[in-house]
């Protein structure tokens, strides 16, 4: 059988009529973006939750930017169907489930199609707005209201608003519930607070403010999965043989998902995912979901990167599989990070058990150079407050969490070589180092210093932790820290780097 490109014509016959009541539904979601990792979380979700018979509303898609246009239009081309393939371990076991995701009702491009997009604000089944348009796309860019298109996320979602307001008198029913997806921190807020800078700069009455703040509600939200993309072309044309169609916006992600959502389960009714059975919690609390995130998983992530690449690694996995670095990750996570955390220890512990097996995936090959990238503000927030819990009660701080400052230090060890930042290995080959700029120039003129000044290696670490600039704080003076991290030095350039 020839192969074609996927869209409605080629559904079975079930499949088609899922699709046909699809296009029948009211748009109650609109979507600002249109990559894979909305494809392979939220629209996966909705897919799940209709294939239940629980949501029965549909999605409009648009994207943030003018350069989605490309991937905007292969989306219209396959009436806005496409196949998600889960791959990864779960107990431990290897699972794979693909199947055809088909939520899409519209498909608009803002920038050519702006009377369509804006002809959302009058829709009366329109309830929720989702996004993924990167940490850049919540910010503030001074932006003039005419005729033309808005440029910017929030400024576009001002004037939505706006239009909203009028149309529907301001009635108090009408305002809408916005659940951003970004991987900013307090997500919902700041996009509240751009929006509502708008609504100031293009002179938006008085009573539209009032009407933005009562009656809409901008949630703070945490996302966390990892969603691969389009597979190895060989790979991808396997699948396209079995399946008897080619799909270019195919796409893969791992089996854990999670969305943190801070507001009342009560929206769940209107929403249903955590009763179509997903990992969705409605919570009045992010902070548990976002601190065990950060200090274990990107944490693990951040402690990884440094001694991975100083020992020749490449990819996450192979750290999880070497015979030292592995079992050093998870002690360092469970016996000296999940203490310093105030939750129950068998919860983070269980959490931490999902991580490793994420980091174990197979199918997932995670580059530990493109995790390393602005290490220094990273080990700030997801290490440095481990190591300060113990320095601030007077303790030793444990030997892992002193590895992994000793590594980061000894990974920044670097010169300044034809307008980058190199370093060594310990197998003496090179790396770039990526970072603020300001901060790698100030380090690699410490170390060239101690270099033309024969300096001791303790005094060169004590400048390195006296950098406030980098840290937040003046590390040099905790107890036994420089001591710690010479001692783990020494072992490491004389041979065992354990």
């Amino acid at each position: 059988m020839t192969k074609e490109r996927l869209n409605s014509n080629l559904l079975s016959g079930e499949q088609k009529r899922r699709f046909e009541a699809v296009l029948a539904s009211p748009v109650t979601v609109l979507q600002i973006g249109e990559g894979n990792f909305l494809r392979g979380f939220v629209d996966w979700m909705l897919h799940v939750s209709r294939e239940q018979g629980l949501f029965h509303g549909s999605v409009a898609v648009t994207q943030p930017r003018p350069s989605g246009k490309a991937k905007l239009e292969e989306l219209a081309a396959q009436d806005g169907i496409y196949t998600l393939v889960i791959r990864g371990l779960e107990d431990g076991l290897p699972v794979e489930r693909q199947s055809v995701v088909s939520i899409f009702s519209k498909v608009i491009d803002p920038y050519e199609e702006w009377n369509r997009f804006i002809d959302l604000a009058e829709s009366d089944d329109l309830r929720f707005v989702i996004s993924n348009t990167t940490e850049a796309g919540i910010a503030y860019k001074q932006e003039q209201l005419t005729e033309s298109p808005i440029v910017s996320f929030p400024g576009k979602m001002a004037y939505l608003l706006y239009r909203r307001y009028l149309a529907f008198g301001g009635a108090a029913d009408k305002g809408l519930i916005f659940l951003p997806c970004e991987l900013l921190e307090s997500n919902g807020d700041t996009l509240r607070d751009i929006v509502f800078r708008y609504s100031l700069d293009w002179g938006f009455p008085d009573d539209f403010r009032a009407w933005l703040s009562s009656s809409n509600r901008f949630l703070n939200t945490l996302v966390d999965r990892i969603v691969t993309g389009y597979p190895g072309e060989e790979v991808a044309q396997a699948w396209f043989s079995e399946w008897s169609y080619t799909d270019r916006l195919l796409t893969t992600a791992e089996p854990y998902h999670l969305w943190a959502i801070q507001g009342e389960e009560t929206l769940d009714e209107q929403l249903p995912l955590q009763k179509a059975g997903l990992n969705v919690h409605w919570t009045n609390d992010l902070r548990p979901y976002q601190q065990r995130k950060v200090r274990i998983l990107n944490a693990a992530h951040t402690w990884m990167a440094p001694l991975g690449i100083l020992h020749g690694v490449e990819h996450v996995r192979e750290i999880m599989e070497h015979q030292v670095l592995g079992q050093s990750v998870k002690s360092m996570v469970r016996f000296e990070i999940i203490p310093t955390l105030p939750y129950s220890a068998d919860e983070m512990n269980a959490y931490a058990d999902t991580v490793f097996e994420r980091f174990n995936n197979p199918f997932i090959r995670h580059r530990l150079s493109d995790i390393s990238m602005n290490s220094l503000s990273k080990f700030k927030v997801r290490l440095l407050p481990s190591l300060s819990h113990y320095a601030d009660i007077g303790h030793q701080i444990p030997e892992g969490l002193v590895a992994g400052m000793a590594g980061l230090l000894r990974y920044y060890c670097i010169a300044q070589v034809d307008g980058q930042f190199e370093g060594r290995d310990y197998q003496g080959g090179t790396y770039v180092v990526r970072d603020d700029a300001e901060s790698l120039t100030r380090i690699a003129e410490i170390w060239a210093k101690a270099e033309k000044n024969r300096e001791d290696l303790q005094s060169t670490i004590k400048e390195l932790l006296a950098l406030t600039s980098v840290w937040g704080k003046d590390l040099s003076d905790w107890s036994g820290l420089a001591d710690s991290i010479c001692h783990w030095w020494a072992k490491a350039e004389g041979g065992d780097r354990g």
